[in-house]
């Protein structure tokens, strides 16, 4: 347990020497193929419903080159390398449970639920870091108003692909796998949460969670399960991979929150990855406007 928390501790370490050599990350091209009729909405709609942000993007190169994805390598800078000759091909997901039309879709028929919107939102890491990604998607909620949720499900759980012959750190223990995560039905239904298939208007490319994966952008960026297999409607709080390793530093609901320090760092400001000096964390990550509501009355602290 010491040894695998140490892995994040050195994380937030060298995040706090400036993001890692700053500009120097890792070298090498990336080309995955552009995705077609990326709609765009009006600007100040976008930047009142939060699916725009004013901030500056961070560089392609940076985002993917600098990732969290254990799943091949607890090296940010390794984790492209390891990823690169990941396939998807014949990709499946299952959405299933408390739900009246259960289903298997591939990836063709996932991706013509709705037409793929750009959305440019702020991603804040709980090793306070942070990014701003034009991720290409569509809101979470219009898949699972195709397969019609039953009045008994509450949460939402989502699955990684488990293959340790194409995921090489699966093969290790650090953590237990697949990764798992969840979401209250509200948050999963919430316009913000994204299922995203893209970003900077080109499909996912392996080391950012192709084929498709999880945004959530008023979250710490863990709840942002990558190359998705299965999607579970649950009547109980599904297990996730963090909070079970970590009870006491990972919250099941992990909203960003300047004001709730990790217990072994200060989540008051943040490192933007590309720029120098911090900035100070926004509540939410800024999103309070859209999804404070969701949380009236709830004990934030306690509920972290």
């Amino acid at each position: 347990m010491f040894i695998r928390a140490g892995i994040l501790a050195a994380s937030v370490v060298a995040t706090g020497l400036v993001y890692r050599r700053l500009n120097h990350v890792a070298a090498g091209a990336v080309e995955t193929p552009r995705i077609e009729g990326v709609t765009m909405p009006p600007t100040t709609t976008a930047e009142a419903s939060g699916f725009r942000v004013d901030d500056a993007e961070t560089s392609f190169q940076d985002i993917t080159h600098y990732n969290n994805f254990y799943e091949f390598s607890t090296d940010k800078d390794g984790v492209a390398p390891a990823a690169a000759n990941f396939e998807t091909n014949g990709w499946q997901v299952s959405v299933e449970g408390l739900v009246r039309k259960p289903r298997d879709f591939n990836l063709d028929e996932l991706l013509k639920i709705s037409p793929p919107e750009e959305r440019i939102y702020r991603m804040r890491c709980v090793e306070a870091w942070s990014m701003v990604i034009p991720w290409v998607g569509f809101s979470l909620s219009k898949l699972l108003d195709v397969v019609e949720p039953l009045s008994e499900a509450k949460y939402v759980a989502f699955e990684t692909l488990l293959d340790p012959r194409r995921m090489p750190g699966q093969r290790s223990d650090v953590l237990k796998w697949p990764y798992v995560e969840g979401l209250r039905m509200d948050e999963a239904m919430h316009p913000l949460t994204l299922l995203a298939s893209g970003l900077y208007g080109r499909a996912l490319p392996p080391q950012d969670g192709a084929p498709i994966r999880l945004v959530v952008p008023w979250k710490y960026g863990f709840k942002g399960i990558k190359s998705i297999v299965k999607i579970k409607l649950v009547a109980t709080q599904p297990r996730t991979t963090w909070s079970e390793y970590a009870p006491n530093e990972y919250g099941f609901y992990a909203n960003v929150n300047p004001q709730v320090d990790h217990p072994r760092w200060s989540q008051a400001s943040e490192q933007r990855i590309g720029e120098s000096g911090r900035r100070p964390t926004l509540m939410f990550n800024g999103y309070e406007e859209q999804v404070g509501h969701l949380y009236a009355g709830m004990d934030l602290r306690a509920n972290f």
